[in-house]
């Protein structure tokens, strides 16, 4: 009798994937796609160059080693209500969503609950895949964010013969709203406004009543609020959560070992009010080694788990920073007095004791609870001035012996990083000096001083000895993991290198070490910037999660956060990993904390992108109402990004963020060359590159959106005229639309 052929397994579609990655509720990476659909052997090639493909073609994203549906949505996330259905069922859509990559945000059902959220209402939301044909996604509705049903904030604007009306701020509100005579207020043209909708049907626009005058727009101290609204980021503290803190009591001194005679002392901005973390180092005369103590504040012991305080900073996640103000994770009584390390004053601490070779490598650590006071309140600079011979008062008396033995140990230290060569990208950061009207005074690049570096190196190592702590004695914990740059990203950055007469080496495991030899090739010469650029385009996302991948820019096997739970939630449960797993007491990890480990890494990263777009957005309308004045003024800047329409230009002096539209680079007909971040003109060869020095003229600065438009006063690289065949293809060829379709 024959043998009954083998039938092997139907190679899947994209569509199989992605109704196979929705349907999961567990974590779906290759392999367990390869798993479900039963591919072996040389399918699982067909398999990886399936999925390659779709993460190219924009269907699928990649976080960790987690395969993700571009048009899908986080697993916890905020959303605001759009409105309710033919069946009375709200509906919502994310706050956070890149419709250039995936299109039109989805329609999510809220689930009933207690209260029925209404139309405009933030709110923060699991999210599952709903089975309900209508929508693709439903939520359960975890905490209201902001009630927004029925407000709208905007600027104020009279307008001769058609009355008042007021401009959103959200670029997604479809219309103005009138204000009718009396329903003023009293607000004069251009304030910023918090209003109330009162007729939003029939015909005309929806009208609108004044509730709040916020101030001139023109007062910069204002424009933060746009951010805040925008983005949803609860900014008043609840008043159970205030009750809360107003109620605690001074910590426990019990089972606390007494570090006071220490010379723990902290070094921080000048203008910083919370103080979390102190430094102090002995050297071994004998090894040529150092000892290192890194105190952090003990959050632990005022934020209990389960308290009001505990879900509030949860919901927040981190603080966020703008120029003008911080809208802090923990209220000031925690975050700028309970906890902060002031200088002379008792404070709770969890300490980190490491000791280091001469070559700096780390041989141990150990961790206690401890009291500490702190011997003195440094800033960067000041320290800084008093290793560079410049001392006053303060630092005369610290100098010999706190801060020599830092500094010392800090050389040590760098042997260490120097030999494990994270990635080194030199890429100087902005900021804004205003004045005491909260006026735009200049915007500088600050030095990057050995302070800084210092500080920075002492702190990792300090996060590291918390990550190896934990994953050895297998307590829980949010590792905070960096991924490798994807093949994609490299093979595209390889291609642009060519274009400028550079290689990179493909085929093998990526290291920092690689792109730090690319970095140091380029040191020096015209498109060093450009280089810097498009390297920090092709490195992934830093995220938490409760799965260690390693954290590959900084080089380092395991990573978590521990020296700062006054502003980030992830540092808050490593402290509670480490009062469980070390024994220190009773305020440890909770079993709800555990549970909900991978929702909470989910939060507070979307909370950790969501503050980090408020916070340049916020920049970005400073500096636009700053420049609003000089339209037609000239400036000197960089092309810091290229698309089909146009150049995004970065001003010298302000590090300004503005857009020169294609169409106004002049009649010739420019192509957009993807590999060599260019526009080319067809004719004249003329090359705008990303990276380019040029000259533009502001031709508009709009404060409420941030925009800036400009144009190009100065002469293009020299270039050769493209083949015809290449302008012609550019021509014919559709561009993409969402999900990788031609339309």
């Amino acid at each position: 009798m024959a043998k009954r052929p083998i039938q092997k397994p139907a190679l899947p579609t994209e569509a199989d994937v992605l109704a196979f990655i929705q349907s999961s509720a567990a974590i779906v990476g290759k392999r367990e796609i390869a798993r479900h659909f039963g591919l072996k052997g040389g399918d699982k090639i067909h398999l990886k160059a399936l999925l390659r493909r779709m993460e190219d073609g924009g269907l699928l994203a990649k976080r960790q080693r987690k395969l993700i549906d571009r048009s899908s949505l986080p697993p916890v996330t905020v959303l605001e209500i759009i409105g309710t259905d033919k069946d009375g069922e709200a509906y919502a859509e994310p706050v956070e969503w890149d419709e250039r990559q995936a299109g039109k945000p989805p329609h999510v059902v809220i689930e009933g609950g207690d209260a029925t959220p209404r139309k405009g209402d933030r709110v923060l939301a699991k999210i599952q895949p709903s089975k309900d044909g209508r929508y693709k996604f439903r939520a359960r509705v975890i905490k209201a964010i902001s009630d927004r049903s029925n407000k709208v904030l905007g600027v104020f604007r009279v307008f001769p013969g058609a009355g008042a009306r007021i401009i959103p701020v959200d670029k997604k509100a479809r219309h103005e709203l009138q204000v009718q005579k009396g329903d003023e207020n009293g607000a004069l043209n251009g304030e910023l406004v918090e209003a109330e909708i009162t007729r939003d049907r029939g015909r005309g626009l929806p009208s609108a009543r004044v509730r709040e005058r916020l101030g001139d727009l023109a007062d910069q101290r204002n424009i933060s609020l746009i951010a805040i609204h925008h983005h949803g980021i609860p900014n008043q503290m609840p008043d159970k959560v205030l009750r809360e803190s107003e109620a605690l009591k001074p910590f426990q001194r019990e089972g606390r070992v007494d570090l006071r005679h220490v010379p723990l002392i902290t070094i921080d901005p000048k203008d910083a009010r919370d103080h979390d973390d102190a430094v102090w180092s002995e050297l071994d005369e004998a090894t040529g080694g150092c000892t290192i103590i890194v105190a952090i504040a003990d959050v632990a012991a005022y934020v209990r788990p389960g308290t009001a305080l505990d879900r509030e900073a949860r919901i927040r996640g981190n603080s966020v920073y703008f120029p003008d103000r911080v809208v802090p994770m923990l209220p000031e009584r925690i975050s700028n007095d309970l906890c902060s390390l002031r200088e002379r004053e008792d404070r709770p601490a969890l300490a980190c004791h490491m000791s280091f070779d001469k070559s700096g490598r780390k041989t141990r650590h150990r961790f206690e609870r401890i009291i500490m006071r702190s011997a003195a309140k440094l800033s960067y600079e000041e320290a800084q001035a008093a290793i560079d011979g410049r001392t006053n008062d303060k630092t005369s008396t610290l100098l010999d012996p706190v801060l020599k033995p830092l500094w010392a140990a800090y050389a040590i230290l760098k042997k260490g990083r120097d030999a494990r060569a994270p990635l080194e990208l030199d890429l100087p950061e902005r900021k804004l000096i205003l004045d005491a009207h909260g006026l735009i005074e200049r915007v500088v690049t600050p030095d990057r001083l050995d302070a800084h570096k210092l500080v920075e190196e002492f702190m990792i190592q300090a996060n590291v000895a918390a990550a190896e702590e934990l994953e050895n004695r297998k307590i829980p914990l949010l590792f905070r993991i960096h991924e490798q740059p994807s093949e994609e990203k490299v093979r595209a950055l390889a291609e642009f290198l060519r274009t400028v007469d550079l290689s990179l080496p493909l085929g093998q495991v990526m290291k920092p070490s690689h792109f730090n030899r690319l970095l140091e090739q380029v040191q020096g010469q015209d498109y060093q910037h450009l280089v810097n650029e498009v390297v920090l385009r092709t490195q992934a996302q830093a995220i938490y999660s409760p799965q260690n991948e390693g954290h590959f820019g900084l080089a380092l096997k395991r990573y978590a956060h521990f020296t700062s739970p006054i502003r980030r939630y992830a540092d808050l449960i490593v402290h509670r990993a480490l009062v469980t797993a070390l024994g220190f007491g009773e305020d440890g990890l909770s079993t709800d904390d555990i549970a909900k480990l991978n929702d909470t890494a989910e939060m507070i990263s979307d909370a950790e992108r969501r503050a980090m777009a408020a916070e340049r957005e916020t920049v970005d309308r400073l500096i636009a109402a700053h420049l609003s004045k000089q339209t037609g003024a000239i400036f000197r800047g960089r092309i810091g990004g290229v698309v089909s329409a146009g150049l995004f230009v970065k001003l010298d002096e302000s590090g300004a963020d503005g857009f020169v539209p294609v169409s106004t680079l002049g009649r010739d007909y420019f192509v957009y060359d993807k590999t060599r971040h260019a526009l080319i003109g067809e004719r004249s060869g003329d090359i705008y590159q990303l990276g380019d020095r040029l000259e533009v003229k502001l031709v508009e600065a709009t404060p409420v959106s941030g925009g800036m438009r400009f144009e190009v006063v100065s002469e293009a690289r020299e270039g050769k005229p493209l083949p015809r065949r290449a302008v012609r293809l550019s021509k014919q060829t559709p561009r993409k639309g969402p999900k990788g379709r031609r339309r």
